[in-house]
């Protein structure tokens, strides 16, 4: 199972927060030996991920980001029912990978949070749209896939799907 973690603020530069990331990614290699990746969106968003190879080995590395560079993507878990929602897209989306976490970008853009209930599988994830300057954070219906959230005394908010890389937060 692959671990996810970010890091969010409205009022404060994320730039020393950046070993900070590091370290919560440390904290959780075991859950993703395969690689890492991370990314600094709009010196608001810090999102991390450490993976497990199981779909799409060569192209699925994340975070992952759509075809027109807006949204950016940290997800864990499975989606069981992808190929399914890919054949039934109304709009269109230049798929980059095979992977079944990328159908979360294309059904966000073309139905916004309402596509959360087509999916099937387990999950937890989160997703930053860069125009809008917000981020969705959500997890499968019975809570399978574990999401740890918090927020500092400074106001920034956390998320990790295994709390110990939240320690010292």
């Amino acid at each position: 199972m692959c671990g996810i973690v970010s890091i969010h603020t409205s009022e404060h530069s994320l730039d020393d927060k950046s070993s900070q990331l590091d370290d919560m990614l440390e904290r959780i290699l075991h859950r993703g030996p395969d690689s890492e990746g991370k990314v600094h969106v709009k010196n608001q968003v810090l999102l991390g991920h450490r993976r497990l190879a199981i779909i799409d080995l060569e192209h699925g590395q994340q975070p992952m980001v759509s075809e027109d560079n807006r949204y950016t993507l940290i997800f864990n878990g499975e989606i069981y029912n992808f190929r399914e929602l890919r054949s039934k897209l109304n709009s269109e989306y230049s798929f980059q990978t095979n992977s079944d976490c990328e159908i979360i970008l294309a059904l966000y853009k073309e139905k916004g949070i309402d596509f959360i209930d087509d999916l099937n599988g387990i999950f937890g994830f989160v997703l930053f749209d860069e125009k809008k300057n917000e981020y969705l954070v959500a997890r499968d219906h019975m809570g399978i896939i574990p999401l740890y959230m918090g927020w500092d005394k400074h106001g920034t908010f956390y998320v990790s799907s295994e709390l110990k890389a939240l320690e010292g937060v």
